[in-house]
């Protein structure tokens, strides 16, 4: 799932960002979250609530902090690592059922590659989630990560329409998702192999998942507001859902046009 949706920003990835951030006219504008909360551009013309554009200060600010915070990856580095490709809609990996994980392969060093390589193609792109079908590995395997750097981007009314808070990365094998409350929100979301689409979605605001963490030990991981939404748009992935499967009818749209009027008929944003 994409860091950048409705209410937050798409960083550029670490080599348009390290050569032309500060200087190139052409990095004018973002693509922006695939929370999860996944680039395109820099606009200069930029609506108060349109938090898919950012002056040139503020990303100047914000390409210093995440340089601090490390979430570029290789920035520092001298040595580069070779990550796998984003698979984009239409491939059969993502529409097909994943398969769950051995328990007992878990510590196995193929298994601890696919984790790693998923953490850094998150924070590459970035997103706030990802899952093993979107690197092309039909495995139940789920990562996330939503940061108060990601956060500090959007407007404070929007975030907290969202109840958006950061947490600290989790990777979750096998995931099973169970909803604990009747309470919903309609949203847009962003997906990292739908990249420059948006659409709103109807999601749970409050649900359950249990699962195994990269050590092998269980883990329950009880999730409200945007950080259950992320976890309902990763564990889709594992069943070869996409968020256009759900998305409500009449609201896909591209990013550039996310501030058009909805169609009459379409439900608000925010809490049912």
């Amino acid at each position: 799932m994409e860091a950048l949706h409705r209410f937050s920003f798409r960083m550029p990835p670490v080599s348009l960002a390290g050569k032309f951030l500060l200087s190139s006219p052409t990095a004018r504008t973002l693509s922006t979250t695939r929370i999860c909360f996944l680039a395109s551009a820099i606009s200069d013309a930029k609506p108060p609530f349109d938090a898919n554009r950012i002056t040139r200060q503020s990303f100047r600010s914000a390409s210093s902090s995440a340089a601090k915070a490390g979430w570029f990856l290789g920035i520092g580095e001298k040595k580069k690592v070779s990550l796998p490709d984003t698979v984009k809609a239409g491939d059969p990996v993502l529409h097909e059922p994943a398969r769950e994980v051995d328990p007992s392969e878990i510590s196995s060093e193929r298994i601890q590659k696919i984790i790693d390589d998923m953490i850094r193609v998150m924070r590459k792109a970035p997103g706030v989630g990802l899952a093993a079908p979107q690197i092309g590995i039909p495995l139940r395997i789920i990562v996330l990560e939503d940061t108060t750097e990601y956060i500090s981007y959007g407007p404070k009314e929007e975030i907290k329409a969202q109840d958006r808070r950061p947490f600290d990365l989790l990777v979750i094998l096998n995931p099973e998702l169970e909803k604990k409350s009747n309470r919903t929100a309609l949203f847009f979301e962003g997906c990292l192999s739908v990249d420059g689409f948006r659409a709103m979605v109807e999601r749970y605001l409050d649900v359950e998942v249990t699962g195994l963490d990269r050590n092998g030990k269980p883990i329950k991981i009880n999730a409200s507001g945007w950080q259950a939404r992320i976890l309902q748009h990763e564990c889709d992935h594992l069943d070869g859902t996409l968020y256009v499967d759900k998305m409500v009818p009449r609201t896909f749209r591209t990013v550039e046009n996310l501030d058009l009027p909805l169609p009459r008929g379409c439900p608000k944003i925010g809490p049912r």
